[in-house]
């Protein structure tokens, strides 16, 4: 081999290139976003842990069980009694898409589907009339 110590120096110089971006930003990770709740209401419907970690799959089995079961009463851990729907629950403190979805599912890199069913929210005076109906 006539060339290896030009083969291994640019290994050496890529390694370096390549691994400098981790080493920079090494136990650095973007800040959570700071969210907007527009609510009256004193609590969600599961805990906030809960919702932030798990609420597509607690979104998920209201579909199922609205749409597909008829079912379209949820007790939470607490044992309180709620209505399943998006629009009728949850949209009454998250009602701006802007400032509260899109914010932190651009954090996560998510692209939900919700709004190919549901028209999005713009903000809390569209859906004062749909409030109660269910």
């Amino acid at each position: 081999m006539y060339d290896s110590g030009k083969i291994i120096a640019g290994l050496v110089i890529f390694a370096g290139l390549f691994t400098v971006p981790f080493i920079m930003n090494r136990g650095t990770a973007a800040p959570p976003p700071k969210l907007k709740i527009v609510s009256k209401a004193k609590a969600c419907v599961e805990d906030t842990h809960y919702m932030r970690t798990s609420h597509m799959k607690l979104l998920n089995e209201w579909r199922d069980d609205a749409l597909r079961d008829g079912h379209r009463l949820y007790i939470n851990n607490k044992g309180k009694k709620i209505h399943i729907g998006l629009q009728i629950t949850c949209l009454k403190c998250h009602s701006d898409k802007a400032d509260f979805c899109d914010k932190c599912h651009a954090y996560a890199d998510v692209r939900p589907y919700c709004w190919d069913c549901h028209f999005s929210p713009e903000g809390r005076k569209k859906w004062a009339s749909t409030e109660g109906h269910f």
